[in-house]
């Protein structure tokens, strides 16, 4: 064979065994890195799902609560019109009334039935005395299910709909629960798995068979939420991207394919693409305006980080925060908010010396030696007083901050105010709160959407007033939505500071700026009058 032809054969082959082992790994590393993909995706869901079923549930439990303190007699006329009023006025539930030995004595709907009906009995009964009920016979809808919850003698029914906005072509949810008498796992709402219990009782992603798990356990509450997705649909899904895996590896060949993908992929993921945000500086941050009760006046704002990733999908704090956490450089989201803040607010909080804003810190700030060198550089670099910029807290966080106590005390000592943020949430008392010694706490947005209902958590706002009042502590009202919410706090005594979207949206900077605007122009044109 002559020296060219032989040459040109081998460089055919090379080429072909290159492209087959480049297609080979394509296949692999792309089949793998979709699904981590999906696994990211899957991981969201559940966590919106979560954040859905906590609040019907808490929504519940306040219903259970007035239920098992009625006004009138039991199964009276008078109880069960208003019940009804009750179930009328509630977002989640569709029936209440009372039961007992398994029995339905009555309902919002059912009424008082004519004779002793059927005993049933429970799917799963809790450590905190309540029973749950699947599908009940005559609270049946077609085929959905329908929970039922007993605490005490009185009960309440989900309506089945809850959870219909949040469907999926492809991805799939199931939410769980251990029935504490038999140790047993079982389904409340949502599809069959198949999967095995310990999947969908803890936290995490796993893989069974030929399908995807991300499961993600309520804190308040007993139950799990699992999103699920089989591997040929996660694949039909991502199919663009997984092809180009495929023909990119095939030209290129097994190692140049192997690379790319490998690089690609990890350009891809949730952490490096926050990590590249971080770096090119496009979070962006927006403010919600704060302001006086008594007369309505702006006199600050809570700064908020927005995130929208590469896929222009934008992604919640409480997801890209989290990951900024547990892999160790929330630091830099700190960092970079501190930034934006004082170079867009730089002019306002220099003219308006009453005029503030919060910052949201994470407890892994403030147990970092950097960030109080830090927040104390930037401070000086902008020119701007320190008790301009307030510093709020999650009141989960406080629970793990023994530790940074010295670093709050030194934050007071430049002049920061420190709030405790969504007060009223279970983890903060008394006396935790006069040792860290703080400044203010707000009062979490729950207690706010219970005004104008007959929940029992109203009844716990006077009680939080009246021990801010006795720690003189300031008091900001999370959540206003409604003006019945905020006449509600207007008409107490304490001068209270209110936030919520009755009062206005975050806004970016400029529109900000022009909402102050507005309103020196009002108050203006009113002394002038």
């Amino acid at each position: 064979m002559p020296i060219f032809q032989k040459r040109a054969a081998i460089a055919i082959i090379a080429t072909v065994v290159a492209a087959a082992c480049g297609t080979l790994a394509g296949y692999v590393l792309g089949r793998a890195l979709v699904l981590r993909h999906e696994e990211n995706k899957l991981d969201q869901y559940a966590i919106r799902i979560r954040r859905e079923a906590e609040t019907s549930a808490a929504e519940s439990r306040a219903l259970l609560a007035t239920l098992n303190a009625p006004p009138y007699p039991n199964c009276s006329d008078a109880e069960i019109a208003w019940m009804r009023k009750l179930i009328f006025q509630s977002e989640y539930l569709k029936d209440g009334g009372h039961m007992r030995d398994g029995r339905i004595d009555c309902s919002a709907t059912l009424g008082r039935p004519g004779e002793p009906g059927p005993q049933y009995k429970p799917a799963f009964s809790r450590q905190d005395g309540t029973r749950v009920y699947l599908n009940l016979p005559p609270l049946r809808m077609g085929d959905h299910t329908v929970v039922s919850v007993q605490l005490g003698d009185s009960f309440m029914v989900y309506s089945p709909y809850n959870l219909k906005d949040l469907g999926s072509a492809f991805m799939h949810f199931t939410v769980s629960e251990v029935d504490i008498s038999s140790g047993q796992t079982g389904r409340l709402v949502g599809e069959p798995t198949g999967a095995q219990a310990w999947i969908l009782t803890h936290e995490g992603w796993a893989r069974e068979g030929d399908t995807i798990y991300a499961t993600r356990c309520s804190t308040r509450y007993t139950s799990c939420m699992t999103a699920f997705i089989s591997i040929p649909d996660a694949l039909r899904v991502d199919r663009g991207e997984f092809r180009a895996y495929i023909g990119l590896s095939g030209v290129c060949g097994a190692l140049f394919g192997f690379a790319c993908s490998l690089l690609y992929r990890r350009s891809q993921s949730m952490e490096q693409q926050l990590r590249r945000a971080i770096r090119q500086d496009r979070l962006r941050v927006v403010y919600q305006p704060i302001v006086e009760l008594a007369s309505g006046r702006v006199v600050g704002a809570e700064a908020l980080v927005r995130w929208i990733d590469d896929d222009n999908f934008e992604v919640t704090p409480d997801v890209f925060v989290r990951i900024a956490e547990e892999r160790g450089f929330v630091g830099a989201i700190t960092e970079l908010m501190v930034g934006h803040v004082l170079r867009e607010c730089q002019d306002l909080l220099r003219s308006r010396p009453e005029f503030r804003v919060n910052l949201n810190i994470a407890a892994a700030d403030l147990g970092d030696p950097q960030f109080l060198s830090m927040m104390e550089r930037a401070i000086a670099q902008a020119e701007v007083e320190a008790p301009r910029l307030g510093i709020e807290i999650t009141e989960s966080y406080t629970v793990r901050l023994q530790a940074a106590k010295d670093a709050i005390l030194h934050l007071r000592e430049m002049g920061h105010s420190v709030y405790i943020d969504d007060f009223g949430t279970g983890y903060s008392s008394l006396a935790y709160l006069h040792d860290l010694a703080v400044d203010g706490i707000k009062i979490d947005r729950a207690f706010t959407l219970a005004i104008g209902t007959e929940a029992v958590t109203v009844s716990i706002i006077p009680q939080i007033l009246a021990m801010a009042a006795a720690l003189k502590l300031q008091v900001t009202v999370e959540g206003i939505e409604t003006e019945q919410q905020a006449d509600y706090f207007a008409a107490c005594e304490l001068p209270l500071l209110a936030q919520g979207w009755y009062f206005g949206r975050p806004l970016p900077v400029a529109e900000f700026q022009l909402l102050l605007r507005v309103e020196d122009e009002r108050a203006a044109k009113a002394n002038a009058g």
